[in-house]
């Protein structure tokens, strides 16, 4: 009796088809943090470093840093802006626990460094705004900032090479100071 109730139940699970979970609740994911814009009254933070390192970094710390450069024309007159950026989500420290001031200042330099580029490419969007053809914008607008992209990317990797990572603490010290000097004279280009 009770394998004929058992087949009974079996035969009725089986017409009305698999039984429904409740779906599992995905563990949500955070949003990822957004771009911080560079400002002199705002350093970077140990809590800023959000990413992970992969496992063939070598490196202590890493800062992922980006200069974003727009240009447009309306009504045939040119605008352009440059911020330099620092990427929370792709930037990391391999120990926020240990981590020096010195280890921190070395990646808050590579900050300033985009800031100073940021810079530079605003004080040339002045002078290619005064000739900017506005039927060839993109062309021109694209050669201008790749030269100033490349000359960026070059100053970061001399960085990390002169201070060794920020080893060196007299070339650190150096390249400290060269870049507040820079960020002076540059100041009538900064945006805050």
């Amino acid at each position: 009796m009770l394998s004929f109730l058992n087949s009974i139940l079996l035969l009725a699970g089986l017409l009305q088809g698999p039984a429904v979970k409740p779906a599992a609740t995905p563990s949500a994911k955070p949003a990822p943090a957004a771009p911080i814009a560079w400002s002199a009254t705002r350093p970077l933070t140990v809590a800023d470093f959000l990413g992970r390192p992969g496992p063939s970094d070598q490196l202590a710390a890493l800062t992922t840093s980006d200069l974003k450069a727009d240009a447009a024309c309306r009504d045939f007159v040119f605008t352009g802006t440059v911020r330099a950026t620092f990427n929370p989500n792709t930037s990391w420290i391999r120990n926020p626990a240990t981590i020096s001031a010195a280890l921190l200042r070395h990646e808050q330099i590579h900050f300033d460094i985009t800031e100073v580029y940021a810079r530079l490419m605003r004080q040339k969007l002045l002078v290619f705004q005064a000739r900017a053809d506005c039927n060839k914008l993109q062309p021109a607008f694209n050669n201008l900032t790749k030269g100033v992209y490349d000359q960026w990317d070059r100053e970061q990797n001399r960085y990390d090479a002169e201070t060794n990572h920020g080893l060196n603490a007299a070339k650190q010290a150096y390249w400290e100071k060269q870049t507040q000097v820079k960020l002076e004279q540059l100041k009538a280009f900064a945006v805050e």
